[in-house]
């Protein structure tokens, strides 16, 4: 037989695992390793700015609430003798706040007020600069608020009774912080209502709209004579409108507040010092000027939104007008 000749073919089949001609073949295992590394670096960043913003909003919120949980403990301070000074050392007795506790917290108060939902600091500096005067002292204060624990607290030894329209945001101070004396108060007003309610005021003014009167029994449409019946026997020393609401149309608005106001500085008070807060808006500034009197502004203490008004009762009262000099009687 005869051997076949010609070309052969030899097919070599090559190992996946072997080095071809030194090299080593490429892996998909680079690609993914680096990809799931810069996953991970998105991941723990957006972690990281979530934790620094939760990390700052919960600094904001507990600075405010530091704030009125400060007030409070420093009046507790006080009255328990934490807070004697010099005086108290000395073996004397001190009458309401050290001066120095008093400074720091109108300082604390005032650096708050630079914040939204604070009294601006011209505003708390103007009143605390009468509570430094009067205080111990009998203190009325229309609308409870961020500054509630600052008036009781520079009030020490002396009472402070606050009214607000909510009765359950009474509730919730009352049973927040101990010992606060406040209630809820019903209005029937409107600030719409501003023109009708000084036309029925004035044309009653000789009558149950009189300024010196018990309001427990008046009829006047502007009187506030649903509070507790000892709140009318009290000679305010200081009172402070700062309520209700009264930035919209169908909000009660402060007429009432500030007739209220000045009705009792002229019934019960000797003088009495009527701070009226956001006097910028129409409704303050016009009940303002009605009840309380340009000649009664004080100026040196009244800033562009808070009108300071010193009324005083009594046989200087005028029992036939709010405003103008008491009339002069016939022999």
């Amino acid at each position: 037989m005869k051997a076949m000749a010609g070309p052969r073919l030899l097919v070599v089949h090559t190992s996946s695992n072997k080095v071809a001609n030194g090299v080593a073949p490429a892996s998909p295992m680079p690609f993914l390793g680096w990809s799931r590394f810069l996953w991970l670096v998105v991941f723990l960043a957006l972690f990281t700015c979530v934790s620094l913003l939760t990390v700052f909003s919960t600094a904001r919120a507990s600075a405010a609430a530091a704030y009125q949980a400060t007030l409070f403990t420093v009046t507790a301070a006080a009255a328990t003798g934490g807070g004697g000074g010099v005086g108290a050392a000395a073996g004397t007795e001190e009458v309401g706040l050290p001066r120095y506790v008093f400074d720091a917290l109108v300082q604390y108060a005032a650096a708050a007020g630079n914040s939204s939902g604070c009294m601006p600091e011209p505003d708390v500096r103007a009143i605390a600069s009468v509570l430094r005067r009067r205080a111990p002292c009998n203190m009325l204060v229309y609308g409870l608020g961020a500054e509630t624990p600052l008036w009781r607290a520079l009030n020490h030894g002396g009472r402070t009774v606050f009214l607000d329209e909510n009765p359950y945001y009474v509730a919730h101070l009352e049973g927040k912080h101990p010992g606060l004396e406040a209630y809820d108060v019903s209005y029937a007003t409107a600030v719409r209502e501003l023109p009708d309610l000084l036309d029925a005021a004035r044309a009653a003014r000789a009558a149950e709209c009189r300024p010196v009167q018990n309001l427990l029994f008046s009829e006047c449409r502007l009187a506030i004579n649903d509070l507790p019946n000892q709140l009318y026997d009290v000679a305010w020393d200081v009172i402070l409108v700062d309520g209700p609401r009264g930035f919209t149309e169908g909000s009660p608005g402060r007429m009432s507040a500030i007739y209220s106001a000045a009705v009792m500085a002229r019934t019960k008070g000797a003088e009495t010092e009527v701070l009226v807060h956001d006097y910028e808006q129409e409704v303050e500034r016009a009940c303002g000027r009605e009840f309380l009197c340009e000649e009664n502004r004080v100026t040196g203490t009244t800033t562009p939104s808070l009108g300071h008004f010193l009324v005083r009762g009594g046989a200087a009262a005028n029992r036939e007008a709010f405003c103008g000099p008491p009339a002069k009687k016939s022999n």
